[in-house]
């Protein structure tokens, strides 16, 4: 399994402190059955801008000391860019690193609304050819009040990842509730962990997926599931059509 969305980086934003505890996140990581993770620092984030540089000079250490023991577990390059109205010129300038080097970005919505300057950042975004992925959209205030309103933006090209915590509860019922009708409206094609530490940011990466199973949402963890594989190869995503169906059906890939 394929984890689009850690933080896992020591030191560096409200991620893990030391090196100790970021090799103890990817140990769990490991044994919950993840195989590969993408390190999602935060950029362009009021609190937190972790640069290129400082991304690619601790998965290189964090990959290697995963080999010396032997933990079977991949690390691939990424950012959680927060919404800017700069995001193609620092994507030309190299200065975002988008999700295993793909053409898909995690972006980052601010939690209380969706800034009048989102629908042109997404086309600007596609216009290079790049996807844009709404991280945690369920964790958005305007888009908890308003579910139509993530539509909006998927109906103009971006995918959304849900949070594996979400579905399974650790941020509590209401943020459950929006998990659940954002899957039943089809508007959600991704999952990630968005894990922070093993205390109050753990994985749940499979407590979610089962949670899935048992409402009868198989199809949507295979689709999670194969959408994420996805990512890290550079292919199309699976999306159904979004807004409100009974049947699910095939709308477009992206």
């Amino acid at each position: 399994m394929i984890d689009i969305h850690s933080h896992i980086l020591f030191n560096v934003d409200d991620g893990p402190k030391s090196l100790h505890d970021s090799l103890e996140m990817l140990k769990s990581a490991s044994k919950e059955g993840i195989t590969e993770i993408i390190s999602t620092s935060h950029i362009r984030h009021p609190q937190f801008d972790v640069q290129a540089i400082t991304v690619l000079e601790q998965v290189t250490l964090l990959q290697s000391e995963l080999n010396k023991q032997e933990i079977p577990l991949t690390i691939h390059l990424g950012h959680e860019i927060r919404l800017c109205d700069d995001i193609v010129a620092l994507i030309s300038e190299r200065q975002i690193l988008t999700l295993s080097q793909s053409n898909f970005l995690l972006l980052e919505l601010p939690s209380s609304h969706i800034p009048n300057y989102t629908k042109g950042i997404i086309r600007e975004l596609l216009n290079i050819s790049i996807t844009p992925i709404i991280a945690h959209p369920e964790r958005n205030l305007a888009i908890c009040e308003k579910p139509e309103r993530l539509e909006w933006l998927i109906r103009e090209g971006a995918a959304a990842q849900l949070t594996a915590g979400s579905i399974a509860g650790h941020f509590g019922r209401a943020i459950q509730k929006t998990a659940l009708e954002l899957i039943k409206r089809n508007l959600v094609h991704t999952y990630g962990s968005d894990a922070h530490n093993l205390s109050t940011r753990p994985f749940l990466f499979e407590k979610g997926l089962s949670y899935l199973k048992k409402q009868k949402e198989i199809e949507v963890v295979d689709l999670f599931l194969e959408n994420n594989s996805r990512i890290v190869e550079n292919r199309p995503l699976l999306i159904y059509e979004p807004g409100l169906a009974t049947k699910r059906k095939w709308w477009w890939f992206i």
